[in-house]
């Protein structure tokens, strides 16, 4: 008879990703972030083009601060995923597929779209 191991506790904060992975993982939730965004958005926009008195309450909405936290991370999503994209469309046509290569550029996208995203945030606010 075999010997029934004992069960494996995985810690998954002690699993230190590769920062390519991280990026994908970044697209994949960035744009799941801007599928799920879209109701609200529709919503805005409809409310914004009905008459003054809807444009005026919607920008009394975006006005709040939640609004604007849901606005800055809609706007992460929409960065990182245009960067990140445009990384992956490269990476299929075979551009920049060696390692460092990889990394330096899943570096470039994480960290171009914080600063993009600063940049608009102090532009902005």
């Amino acid at each position: 008879m075999e010997k029934k191991q004992k069960p494996f506790f995985l810690n998954l904060f002690k699993i230190t990703l590769p920062v390519t992975a991280i990026t994908s993982l970044a697209h994949r939730v960035s744009g799941v972030l801007l599928f799920l965004s879209l109701p609200f958005y529709i919503y805005i926009l409809q409310l914004s083009l009905r008459d003054q008195a809807g444009f005026d309450q919607a920008a009394q909405i975006m006005a709040l601060w939640p609004a604007r936290i849901v606005l800055l991370l809609m706007a992460w999503s929409i960065l990182h995923h245009l960067l990140a994209g445009i990384r992956f469309l490269l990476t299929d046509m075979e551009v920049g597929v060696e390692i460092s290569k990889a990394r330096s550029t899943a570096w470039a996208v994480n960290l171009g779209a914080v600063v993009l995203l600063l940049i608009g945030a102090v532009i902005l606010l």
